[in-house]
């Protein structure tokens, strides 16, 4: 097998050096914050199994274009003057994707240890309901 130039481990920490990471316990305590936009690029099936309310879904492989006002995918919602934060399962895709909105001009943070250690932290959760 080929040796990769990188690995994913040190994308995330090279990432994780240079973003803004957010605390689960502080992240709890933005959930009502009307100027804070929680953005969940965890994929559909994860987010089923439950969400932060009031996050946005926002598809990792979309994101780029979704936050680009230039492009043919660009959402209203992240044209707004607010503070996003941006989470996965773990911390490790949204650090990849901060940093990469980052490089774009777009200003975001992340959950630093991502939505696995929300609920055990207090964090409201929201688990749609299972269509029939």
């Amino acid at each position: 097998m080929k040796k990769l130039k990188m690995s994913s481990a040190q994308m995330v920490a090279d990432a994780r050096a240079r973003i803004e990471e957010i605390e689960t316990s502080d992240l709890i305590g933005m959930v009502d914050d009307p100027n804070v936009v929680i953005v969940d690029i965890r994929d559909i099936r994860e987010r089923q199994r439950g969400h932060i309310p009031g996050s946005v879904h926002a598809p990792r492989g979309m994101i780029e274009f979704w936050v680009d006002p230039d492009s043919p995918y660009f959402k209203p919602v992240f044209g707004e003057d607010k503070r996003y934060v941006f989470h996965c399962a773990s911390g490790w895709r949204s650090a990849i994707t901060v940093a990469a909105l980052q490089d774009m001009g777009f200003d975001a943070a992340h959950l630093r240890e991502g939505f696995s250690t929300w609920a055990d932290q207090g964090g409201p959760v929201e688990v749609p309901e299972k269509k029939t």
